[in-house]
């Protein structure tokens, strides 16, 4: 029993759950999160969305643990290590999935209900076998991120603007050709690599660094397109002053390729750039220059 309760929180990634602070994104972009309200429906929506990935991050673990005992990181992991079974995955399982209905069902508008349903059963279809398809993979964890922000939009009843979506999803897709690329590069430098991983080759790492690098930096070209156009002056009193939030996107996101790239990005982008103190000085500028602008 102690074991469970020491490698269940490793099985359920929690670190991960800061992926689901997305759901604050609209919020934060119309300027409300002052309202308490509003604060505590992205809440519910964060806790739901928490309990739902942990859930499918167990499904993922469960299904992929013959392969993950080959792979030099994943092994690791507490059912491809063998210190949780498949029958404590699975009551795991159906304890996260029901709780996160629940509190959807419950606390929850009806439109983020069948935004959660969408995202649960394509993450079903991602770990049984969509992963596995060349491309495919890339889009569809895009889309992650992108149903994210569209589910906190929809818990909190603020619009989701274009801008925004257009530039999440060509980050975000930079996001997913960084996670795949570092991936296969440590695959490629483990002295004994077990198979191509899920379709991937060697000679892809040159198209996933360009393609997640050109995809970067069209979405820091939305945002420069939106710092000058007029829907920034609804929210920003002096919008000028948002031009410099640009240098610091520009200089996080090559960084951080460079990391992928020197082959020390062992997690998800998003989980490393929580672990690195660099990344909260970035985020401190740009908020400060966000504050600023709009006051």
């Amino acid at each position: 029993m102690k074991q469970l309760w020491r490698e269940l929180p490793k099985a359920l990634r929690l670190t991960h759950w800061s992926k689901n602070l997305l759901v604050f994104v609209p919020l934060v972009a119309a300027h409300k999160l002052t309202e308490p309200g509003l604060i505590l429906y992205g809440l519910y929506a964060f806790a739901a969305f928490s309990l739902g990935a942990s859930g499918i991050y167990v499904i993922n673990d469960l299904w992929d643990r013959e392969e993950d005992r080959r792979h030099p990181v994943k092994r690791e992991r507490p059912f491809a290590a063998g210190r949780l079974t498949a029958p404590q995955g699975g009551g795991a399982v159906l304890v996260l999935l029901a709780g996160s209905v629940t509190m959807a069902l419950l606390l929850l508008p009806a439109a983020f209900l069948l935004v959660l349903g969408l995202y649960l059963g394509s993450a079903v279809l991602y770990s049984l076998f969509l992963k596995r398809i060349v491309l495919v993979d890339l889009l569809v964890l895009t889309g992650f991120y992108l149903l994210r922000i569209y589910a906190g939009g929809v818990s909190t009843e603020t619009p989701v603007s274009r801008w925004l979506l257009a530039f999440s999803l060509f980050f975000f897709l930079s996001l997913a050709c960084m996670k795949r690329f570092a991936d296969l590069l440590m695959i490629q430098q483990h002295p004994a690599p077990p198979r191509p991983h899920r379709g991937y080759h060697v000679e892809d790492l040159a198209l996933l660094r360009r393609v997640g690098t050109a995809s970067g930096y069209l979405s820091i070209l939305i945002l420069a397109l939106y710092v000058n156009s007029e829907a920034v002056t609804v929210l920003y009193a002096r919008p000028a002053m948002l031009w410099a939030t640009l240098p610091v996107l520009l200089y996080w996101l090559t960084r951080t390729w460079r990391q992928a790239h020197r082959g020390q990005m062992t997690d998800d982008p998003i989980v490393l750039a929580i672990k690195d103190p660099v990344n909260y000085i970035a985020g401190a500028a740009v908020a400060a220059v966000v504050l600023a602008a709009a006051l």
